[in-house]
């Protein structure tokens, strides 16, 4: 494989699917897609070369010039996507033991172990990555680039459906792009307070005492809701949301070291 060879790394995650577009292993473009659907995804599987149309149709939309060749790793939480991009001609799979850290058990997701090589790989040791997506997750790896652990929680979105799908009354709400009065009397604000600022003391809480064991660790932020998560973090708790850095692009950060070790084999 050339030094800067094209290639494409592809996240399947909770919600949707993540491309990142490199060259060798500079990432040059990133964007999100929906899934692939279930009717698709049976007819692909009978066609030659089904998925590859797919992706070339996906890279056409980005101004990006697909090669059949074009190199493919994939790195998944959810199976059933996973079984239709694994029948693209040249890919492979991104699993934990492709990974250069410490202390991986079987049940970590794969983003969230990529999410902790990237940012430790580009922005040093000890790191704790949050990650506010469909699902919350704090992951935390320390100077000999060992996994501490974490958490995991419904995400700001699902926190807000979860009411509306499991309640007769309660309304589905959107996320707040202010800060709503912490104590309300609407219904609507009062799912607002209820909501973000609990996830928000919780950040609080992990990140205070994550820098209690490891002053000296960056903090990072990613996800799809980071960008409002951030802002809000801001408002209320300014000095400690100085330290958290927005790293949007850890997971292919952690894509790109996986590629220069396959690269040099």
């Amino acid at each position: 494989m050339s030094e800067n060879q094209e290639w494409l790394g592809l996240m399947i995650g909770n919600s949707r699917l993540h491309f990142g577009y490199f060259a060798g292993a500079i990432l040059q473009n990133t964007w999100d897609t929906e899934y692939l659907q279930q009717k698709e995804v049976k007819s692909h599987i009978n066609q030659e070369k089904g998925i590859e149309k797919s992706l070339k149709s996906i890279l056409k939309s980005k101004n990006i010039n697909f090669n059949y060749g074009m190199p493919l790793l994939i790195a998944s939480v959810v199976p059933e996507q996973t079984a239709l991009w694994q029948t693209y001609t040249r890919f492979d799979m991104i699993t934990l033991d492709k990974l250069s850290l410490q202390g991986l058990y079987p049940t970590l997701g794969i983003d969230r172990a990529l999410a902790v090589l990237g940012a430790g790989t580009n922005l040093g040791w000890p790191i704790l990555v949050i990650d506010s997506g469909t699902a919350m997750t704090f992951t935390g790896a320390d100077l000999e680039k060992k996994i501490v652990g974490g958490a995991i929680l419904p995400g700001l979105r699902l926190q807000l459906s979860s009411l509306a799908k499991g309640t007769a009354m309660l309304p589905l709400i959107d996320i707040p792009l202010e800060l709503p009065p912490r104590w309300s009397k609407q219904t609507a604000t009062a799912i607002q307070s209820g909501i973000i600022y609990t996830i928000l003391a919780g950040m609080k809480n992990y990140l205070v005492s994550w820098l209690e064991e490891f002053p000296d660790s960056k903090i990072v932020l990613t996800g799809g809701d980071r960008h409002i998560l951030l802002t809000h973090f801001k408002t209320i708790f300014p000095e400690l949301a100085a330290t958290v850095i927005d790293a949007p692009d850890v997971i292919f950060w952690g894509m790109a070291k996986v590629w220069q070790k396959i690269s040099q084999q």
